[in-house]
């Protein structure tokens, strides 16, 4: 076990970074953690395995988790590899998600903010009896994207 630990970010790669964390931000009160990042050189070749690229991008406070939380991380690089849609069920990241107080009003949310639906809205009953409401939805760059409330 390593000690000590702890969880620092998630990252999402965007066709366009910058319309991606605006997304964040708009829907789900995302907030920037400057400064914006703008890697380059043999450092970030070694690091990446990725011959030539650049990477810009920023970091998001995700929200509820106070100023030492996990972020989002959301970079653009500037050679992309073939894309592969993610899904639900494809093995390797699945989603991330979002605990909101209203799975409907939330996904409504997220269509209008050029988001899609992946499913239905449906709730479940755990093995301990708590019931959570969830959909899957996806953002402007079809990313999956969980919102679920537990009561």
């Amino acid at each position: 076990m390593i000690r000590n630990a702890r969880y620092g970010h998630t990252n999402l790669i965007a066709q366009d970074w910058r319309t991606l964390s605006s997304f964040y931000q708009q829907v789900f009160g995302c907030v920037t953690v400057p400064p914006e990042r703008n890697y380059a050189g043999a450092d970030l070749e070694a690091g990446t395995g990725v011959k030539g690229a650049t990477v810009q991008g920023v970091h998001l406070r995700l929200p509820g988790l106070g100023p030492d939380g996990p972020t989002l991380e959301i970079y653009s690089y500037s050679v992309f590899a073939d894309p592969i849609r993610p899904e639900v069920n494809r093995a390797g990241f699945a989603h991330i998600a979002f605990v909101v107080p209203d799975v409907l009003a939330a996904q409504r949310e997220v269509l209008n903010a050029g988001g899609a639906a992946v499913g239905d809205i449906v709730t479940l009953q755990t093995a301990a009896g708590a019931r959570v409401t969830w959909c899957y939805t996806r953002d402007p760059e079809c990313n999956v994207i969980e919102l679920q409330s537990w009561s």
